[in-house]
């Protein structure tokens, strides 16, 4: 005859009762993971409405309107502290200014692929829980090709983010006004050497990328059936913006945001910053548009859940 002390008898009691328990869990665990494959299916998650084409009782609504003051407020910034970080840098590398060390001097192109890709980061962090965190006309495009935003709130987040640019860029002459016409005002320029169809496509791919990134890290479906992987979606976003600078710097200077571009040849106003200004906003639309596309109908498979719900009714 077996004899347990108090202390066992009440950890045998207790195993008892939590085994079932611990039997179901494991159950469930296993049905979450798809046979042979090992990825996570999706929990309690059903895709979102479309956003409506116009929808004029978002017009009344504050949070409209405060969305599209911080669409204003965050590309201002990202234009102040990006042109600022070009400016700088031209400055510190001119050969007149630093004759020994032009080279070596400021913070480079690697720097100046930081500062766009880490303001980012932070303001697409601030603003994404109030207006998304678009701060670029071709994000907010993309997202209304993918009925995520209406045509109304598009509209106005792409002139306040214009506008925002425009000051921003502003705020950076006034500072620098010493350096800022000698240095290109940050504009965007074809490179001499590149047609215009290589920097067409610099900006369309590199524009690919980016709204590409920012489907994947929003993703609501993503984020349920890879809860057990946590991202903090302004992250991948940022180091995109990083990444595509690397890239297309030398090319075209990286645009992938009209806003930005325009910005700039506003402020600059020279005949260079206009004359391949088109590059920069066709390129970004054309990008953005195919991965919004892409990501829909693709990897979403929008297109044929719509049929399987049309021939199910």
């Amino acid at each position: 005859m077996l004899c347990f002390s108090s202390t066992q008898s009440q950890l045998l009691q207790l195993t008892l009762f939590h085994f079932p328990r611990l039997l179901l869990n494991k159950e469930e665990m296993a049905k979450d993971v798809e046979a042979g494959t090992g990825e996570y299916t999706a929990k309690d998650y059903t895709d979102p409405p479309p956003a409506p084409l116009v929808d004029l009782e978002e017009i009344t609504k504050w949070s409209l309107y405060r969305a599209v003051i911080a669409e204003f407020v965050a590309t201002m910034l990202f234009l102040y502290v990006t042109v600022a970080t070009v400016i700088g840098y031209k400055h510190q590398s001119d050969p007149t200014v630093n004759p020994t060390d032009a080279a070596c001097s400021g913070v480079g192109i690697l720097g100046i692929a930081w500062a766009f890709g880490g303001m980012i980061f932070i303001l697409v962090y601030c603003t994404a829980g109030i207006s998304g965190g678009h701060i670029n006309p071709a994000v907010t495009f993309g997202l209304f090709v993918a009925r995520k935003v209406s045509l109304i709130r598009a509209l106005l987040y792409i002139v306040a983010q214009c506008l925002g640019a425009i000051c921003g860029v502003g705020l950076v002459k006034g500072f620098q006004s010493a350096y800022y016409v000698r240095y290109g005002g940050g504009a965007n320029e074809l490179s001499s050497g590149y047609s215009h169809g290589t920097g067409l496509a610099a900006e369309i791919i590199g524009t690919f990328v980016l709204v590409y990134t920012v489907f994947s890290a929003t993703d609501p479906k993503r984020n349920a059936r890879d809860s057990h992987v946590p991202v903090l979606a302004p992250l991948p976003i940022g180091f995109a913006v990083f990444m595509v600078h690397l890239a297309t710097i030398p090319i075209t200077g990286t645009g992938i945001n009209p806003a930005r571009s325009l910005g700039a040849a506003v402020i600059y106003n020279k005949d260079k910053a206009w004359d391949d200004h088109w590059i920069f906003w066709v390129g970004p639309f054309i990008g953005a548009g195919i991965a919004a596309l892409y990501h829909q109908f693709v990897l979403r498979a929008s297109a044929a859940k719509a049929m399987g719900s049309s021939y199910r009714n």
